[in-house]
């Protein structure tokens, strides 16, 4: 390498500036954030001058130089994301799935200090135009936005490519309307007097009744049922995934504070509870399968295992589907027009159950510690949304005392 203060066109060089025997230029440099002396190639003298430009620039702003910084991807600083936060096990393999699934071979390879605002909202409009809900893309970009953001505040990058960047990508998210207290006493009248379905009266008594998450609600046990103080303890949910085991049940703790509570118990839910006891009695689900150090579980399926999520929703769409069918011939019959079930899931039941609630008009702090919801914003959606609804009715009521009479 040469050493020479001038190039081979007799141009004067600056100090920390070469001209090399293989025709290319090198500047060597201090980084002073780390102390580490580094180098960078240019093919020509103005290549070099324009990249000590950005480096002076760089270390103007703090920003920092070093080789191993400018390479890392995405990818690698999620992962140095990721071991800054404190999660729950499975709440970590669901964050390191997702982006595993759809970011990683989609932009997860783009160098931090080359991402621009484009490539953020191209990705997500492409995320948009496959289909995905707003609710997916939002999950996702509350993983890169922190990311991102820490890397502005290690000096990493100046400005976070992902700000401002969500907008209204992704279809919106299917309404999910509670259901109403005749739709509610049909169904529930159906499957009490049904040979199949009775079998889960108890069960969702229990749900619409307490409001149970669906993950609470199979992961109950009989020890955190007391019917003699006529409450429901929850401080732990039941998941099935796979946390590196492969896909099976595990224990998890509430995501938040608010999720570990002690619900009262209504005389409906009390009988429920006492009905369910008899029900596993007399199918001989009384086995005791042990999830981490839980068992005698409330819910089980046939097997005595307790029941899978997706089973929980499929009994509902069943029971929906069978209720339609029946009420589809009953109004045909009776010469009326059909009144059909909408679809319903665990999550339908929840929300049910909090609008009842909420319609007997229920101190919201407490409506808040029993949903276990940890921002009163949640349950406050549910009081506006009574709210306006009552407006409007009694709106439309003053039509009447306006009514001219012939």
């Amino acid at each position: 390498m040469a050493n020479s203060r001038k190039d081979h066109k007799g141009r004067k060089l600056r100090e920390g500036e070469s001209w090399r025997s293989d025709g290319r230029y090198s500047y060597r440099y201090t980084d002073i954030r780390t102390g580490k002396r580094l180098t960078v190639y240019a093919q020509d003298l103005p290549e070099l001058r324009e990249k000590e430009k950005q480096i002076a620039k760089d270390m103007e702003d703090n920003i920092l130089t070093d080789g191993a910084i400018k390479k890392m991807t995405l990818n690698t600083l999620f992962s140095r994301y990721m071991a800054t936060l404190e999660l729950a096990e499975s709440t970590r393999t669901n964050y390191t799935n997702i982006w595993k699934n759809r970011v990683k071979d989609e932009i997860g390879n783009i160098k931090v200090i080359q991402m621009l605002p484009s490539h953020v909202k191209a990705y997500y409009a492409k995320l948009s135009k496959a289909g995905y809900a707003y609710s997916t893309i939002k999950f996702i970009h509350n993983m890169l936005y922190p990311a991102l953001e820490m890397a502005v505040d290690d000096d990493i990058i100046r400005k976070n490519p992902a700000k401002g960047s969500i907008s209204d990508y992704g279809r919106p998210a299917e309404k999910r309307t509670a259901l109403t207290i005749p739709q509610q006493e049909k169904m529930l009248a159906f499957v009490h007097k049904h040979n199949v379905y009775n079998a889960y009266y108890p069960m969702l008594t229990i749900m619409i009744g307490t409001g149970l998450r669906c993950g609470e609600l199979i992961g109950l046990t009989w020890k955190d049922v007391d019917t003699k103080a006529r409450t429901v303890s929850i401080d732990h949910q039941l998941i099935y995934k796979n946390l590196g085991d492969g896909c099976r049940f595990h224990i998890s703790t509430p995501k938040t504070d608010s999720g570990v509570r002690t619900i009262p118990m209504t005389q409906d839910v009390l009988k429920a509870f006492e009905d369910q006891r008899k029900i596993n009695f007399m199918l001989g689900k009384g086995k005791d399968v042990e999830i981490d150090g839980y068992k005698g579980f409330v819910f089980m399926a046939k097997t005595g295992r307790p029941l899978m999520p997706s089973a929980v929703n499929n009994v509902l769409y069943n029971i929906v589907d069978a209720y339609n069918k029946t009420e589809v011939m009953s109004a045909k019959k009776e010469h009326r027009k059909v009144e059909l079930l909408p679809k319903i899931s665990a999550h339908i039941m929840r929300h049910t159950a909090c609008t009842r609630m909420a319609e007997c008009r229920m101190d919201i702090k407490v409506l808040q510690y029993i949903m276990g919801h940890a921002h009163i914003d949640v349950t406050m959606e549910v009081y506006n949304h009574l709210g306006d609804r009552a407006r409007i009715e009694s709106e439309i009521a003053k039509l009447d005392s306006m009514a001219v009479n012939f």
